[in-house]
């Protein structure tokens, strides 16, 4: 006879909003002091199936991924800030091409000298137990940035507030996995 207590969830131990780290293949200094990060919304649309007393919804064939938004402090040199502002401005061109080209360039591989999947990163989402050990992982597939905010100086401020920047990121698909990437159930 199975055990009535078979079906109950076995960690009783609540997730914690503060136990993350979120890292980014492309640009790993970006995101060091990374403050914020959301798993983000997830939707399937539907489809309509008629019916004749009353249409139906019925699940569709597409998924609809929001955005990944990051807040983090910005350093003194700005190098986290200016590493999410260079690889927009190279996606973006906003002078010339030479600034995608710049983005997409490898010097240092002379067999693929360009390969546009440079423009894109793929970053995770490391999700920490009560221990502060890695539990589970969010997977983002190539990533991009679409919007990074602005930072405002004020010389009337009387308390130091350090900076924080916000960066919003489209990619393909995340996927979610155990910490050792066996995927979720």
């Amino acid at each position: 006879m199975a055990s009535p207590f078979a079906n109950q969830i076995q960690n009783r131990n609540f997730l914690s909003p503060v136990g993350f780290k979120f890292s980014l293949v492309k640009e790993p200094k970006a995101v060091f002091f990374c403050t914020n990060a959301r798993i983000p919304e997830i939707s399937l649309q539907t489809a309509i199936q008629p019916s004749y007393l009353k249409d139906l919804d019925i699940p569709g064939e597409k998924l609809t991924y929001g955005d990944l938004t990051l807040r983090f402090l910005v350093d003194e040199d700005m190098t986290n800030y200016m590493a999410i502002h260079n690889w927009l401005t190279g996606l973006g061109f906003p002078e010339t091409t030479q600034d995608y080209r710049d983005l997409i360039s490898n010097e240092n591989d002379v067999t693929q000298p360009e390969d546009i999947k440079r423009g894109f990163s793929d970053g995770s989402l490391s999700i920490l137990n009560s221990n502060y050990r890695t539990n589970t992982i969010v997977k983002f597939v190539d990533l991009f940035p679409t919007y990074l905010t602005s930072l405002d100086f004020d010389t009337s401020v009387t308390d130091i507030q350090y900076f924080t920047a916000e960066a919003t990121f489209k990619y393909t698909v995340y996927y979610i996995t155990d910490s050792d990437g066996r995927t979720r159930l």
